[in-house]
């Protein structure tokens, strides 16, 4: 199995370092918690596509794994809309929408290896409080990777349904979600123990 989600491109933002692009989401993410004008919210969103332009990633190679969002997105918005209004629930679309589209921005233009590393290298003075910024650094990297990889599992299930005629049942891609992303742990697992990782060997 592979979670190798990375598109080699000669491009600004591939060439940005792991940690500056990662200290980048973590902050936008963190900026979008308290903004809530919709002009700076729509901005923000707009510098996000950009950024896919200029890393030179194709649409047909992005929409695959944001257009499972859709999915949720739309009875975000439904469900927002009824309970606070429409320009509540634009609001919380936007931020997830930026959000999904700067993690895949980052899982497309970073090796894994250079994103394990950069995040031990963070997470080094951790080590004083009896962490593992090995074992920590490992965790986050998986996380990341695996929102657009969980996004390609949810279209290809969803595709798999719908040729089965079972498409009117929305529910019924939760469970062989479920399945799929334990069985790719348990894969990734044995991939791990196969190449001796040592959480506490010091970098």
């Amino acid at each position: 199995m592979s979670l190798g989600l990375y598109l080699h491109r000669a491009s600004p933002v591939h060439a940005v370092p792991a940690g500056a692009k990662m200290l980048g989401l973590l902050a936008v993410g963190t900026g979008l918690v308290f903004f809530h004008a919709l002009p700076v919210l729509g901005g923000v969103l707009g510098v996000s596509l950009g950024l896919h332009a200029l890393a030179r990633l194709r649409a047909r190679e992005v929409w695959p794994l944001l257009r499972p969002a859709l999915f949720v997105l739309g009875p975000l918005f439904v469900l927002h809309t009824l309970l606070s209004g429409w320009g509540t629930a634009l609001e919380a679309v936007l931020r997830l929408a930026v959000l999904l589209l700067l993690a895949t921005l980052v899982t497309l233009t970073t090796r894994a290896s250079d994103m394990l590393a950069s995040l031990e290298r963070t997470l080094r003075p951790l080590r004083w409080l009896g962490v593992s910024p090995a074992r920590l650094s490992l965790l986050l990297s998986l996380t990341l990777r695996f929102i657009p990889l969980l996004a390609t599992w949810l279209h290809e299930i969803r595709e798999a349904q719908r040729v089965r005629g079972l498409e009117s049942h929305p529910f019924a891609v939760l469970v062989p979600l479920l399945v799929k992303t334990l069985r790719t742990a348990d894969q990734l697992a044995d991939a791990i123990d196969a190449r001796c990782f040592d959480p506490e060997e010091p970098s």
